[in-house]
């Protein structure tokens, strides 16, 4: 059984960070390039940052490029998010998955990210 589970959210104050991680089992996860993904409600998710299945290559919004960084341990099937200069725009719900929608698997719950004064 595929599971994604996220931790590592909070509240923050602008100018903070925070590290975001993604606990992937139930499927072979160095196989994947994974994604973090953020919504808002109401709001259409937003894929924030990529990387590739070795752990290689990164992408980012331009939103976020400079601020976060992606990375990957694939020997313990986590995906991170190191979340630096946050914003109040930032908060928002944030997820792990695939990159790609075509190999999307069931989203997580989720964790919670404020950037409040």
């Amino acid at each position: 059984q595929v599971q994604l589970v996220e931790s590592g959210g909070g509240l923050v104050q602008p100018g903070g960070s925070l590290r975001l991680s993604c606990a992937a089992s139930g499927f072979i996860f160095s196989n994947y390039a994974m994604g973090w993904y953020r919504q808002v409600l109401g709001e259409e998710r937003e894929l924030v940052g990529a990387i590739s299945s070795g752990g290689g290559t990164t992408t980012y919004a331009d939103s976020v490029r400079g601020r976060f960084t992606i990375s990957r341990d694939n020997a313990k099937k986590v995906v991170y998010l190191q979340m630096n200069s946050l914003k109040p725009e930032d908060t928002a719900e944030y997820y792990c998955n695939a990159q790609h929608s075509y190999s999307w698997f069931r989203w997580g719950q989720g964790t919670q990210v404020t950037v409040s004064s």
